[in-house]
């Protein structure tokens, strides 16, 4: 058998950190893992810890980066308008019943580059609706939920495109082990470590309560108002099941929910963004009275206009996250092309939906950002200060050459 470039041990380590620090599983509690076959090796890993931490059933539904290819390839036209809803009633019905919930991220980010676009936005579309009975449970914080990536081939080729594959795997290998903190002479202890720390951090912004966020720096001058009777959130939470758990591994984040409607001044990307396929760079937005009114970029700015323009609420914001230069991320200097990872690389906003579990409120919920999207991209660096404006007008500082100012 040829050696694999992916420690095993690591892996495994790995797939306990996804059990015990992301998910928080509980004795007999029920999961639902969604993973590419390209992550099987740690899909199975991930099984088998939850086996051992009590769970009831383990569920895993499989993607696969062909059969999804011959969708675009050979499917009816008129099915790109439709999505699973049978599965996702299902799954929202697993969720009330109080069924875990874990991703695998490791697909090619760039597979559907060289599909129609038409289709893609139009599949994008109808999944979203299709989701959105189990995607208001993940929304709300209902459930215990995480997401964890698998170092896949197709995906490390297209991170370190000069390496042949094995090398590419190896790397990224090394650099998600890296992020998650398994390569720490023990995980779960540095975990708790760093959600201390977060929770830190959380505490002292949600103490302040700013009623707005000012972003200053090369190419952004950017007013941000927060929602009302929001909390900032990162790093280990408690789900409303009582669970605490990590929704994302790896995460540098503390986040929390915009005013929709209180967004004003221009701002530019620190990073490119890859979006259902297509390579978008050197972002730039201008705000007026929460809406995004001008979008442009130096490379595929007509995908990112699509995706705002997909609802009324696709052009608003739904989430302020804020990460500083000491995280695991943003010193590697490299892009992934996957989310779960480059947002943690910088402070990031969000166009689209709101996570509504950082406004306690009932009433105030209603007001956040609702949409089909949910688009993060990256506008931090070391460069980029980050004031809090409090009710009264006063400035504090938050994040001054890319270090807190706690």
């Amino acid at each position: 058998m040829p050696t694999s470039p992916i420690n095993v041990d690591k892996l495994e380590k790995l797939a306990e950190v996804a059990i015990q620090v992301g998910l928080g599983l509980k004795p007999g509690q029920d999961l639902y893992m969604t993973s590419p076959t390209s992550a099987l090796p740690l899909a199975r890993l991930i099984a088998e810890q939850a086996y051992k931490a009590g769970a009831g059933l383990v569920t895993t539904l499989f993607s696969d980066e062909e059969m999804t290819l011959a969708r675009y390839r050979y499917g009816q036209d008129a099915s790109f308008d439709r999505g699973p809803g049978w599965l996702y009633d299902g799954v929202a019905k697993a969720f009330e019943e109080n069924t875990a919930r874990l991703a695998i991220a490791g697909d090619n980010p760039m597979l559907l580059a060289g599909q129609d676009p038409e289709k893609v936005s139009r599949a994008n579309r109808a999944l979203s609706k299709a989701y959105k009975p189990a995607q208001s449970k993940i929304v709300n914080f209902d459930i215990n939920w995480t997401v964890v990536p698998y170092p896949g081939a197709a995906w490390a080729r297209q991170v370190f495109q000069d390496d042949d594959e094995d090398a590419a795997v190896g790397k990224l290998a090394e650099a998600i082990f890296a992020a998650t903190r398994i390569s720490t002479v023990d995980p779960i202890a540095a975990w708790a470590e760093h959600n201390a720390r977060l929770m830190e951090r959380q505490t002292w912004l949600t103490s302040k309560n700013f009623s707005a966020l000012k972003y200053m720096g090369p190419g952004t001058d950017l007013t941000l108002g927060l929602a009302e009777g929001h909390a900032w959130k990162g790093g280990a939470s408690t789900s409303r099941n009582g669970i605490t758990c990590n929704p994302n591994i790896p995460t540098e984040e503390v986040f929390t929910t915009p005013d929709p409607e209180r967004v004003d001044g221009h701002v530019s990307a620190t990073m490119p963004l890859e979006l259902y396929g297509s390579y978008i760079d050197g972002i730039r937005i201008e705000f007026d009275g929460g809406r995004a009114v001008k979008i442009d970029a130096d490379q595929g700015a007509d995908a990112l206009r699509a995706a705002a323009g997909r609802d009324d609420g696709a052009s608003r914001l739904g989430e302020i996250a804020l990460v500083d230069k000491e995280g695991r991320i943003g010193p590697l200097g490299t892009v992934f092309y996957e989310t779960l990872l480059d947002e943690n690389a910088a402070s990031h906003i969000a166009l689209g939906n709101a996570y509504t579990f950082p406004v306690e409120d009932a009433a105030d919920r209603e007001r956040v950002n609702k949409s089909d999207i949910h688009v993060d991209f990256m506008i931090g660096s070391n460069e980029v200060d980050v004031d809090g404006i409090t009710g009264d007008g006063d400035r504090v500082p938050v994040l001054r050459g890319g270090s807190w100012q706690i």
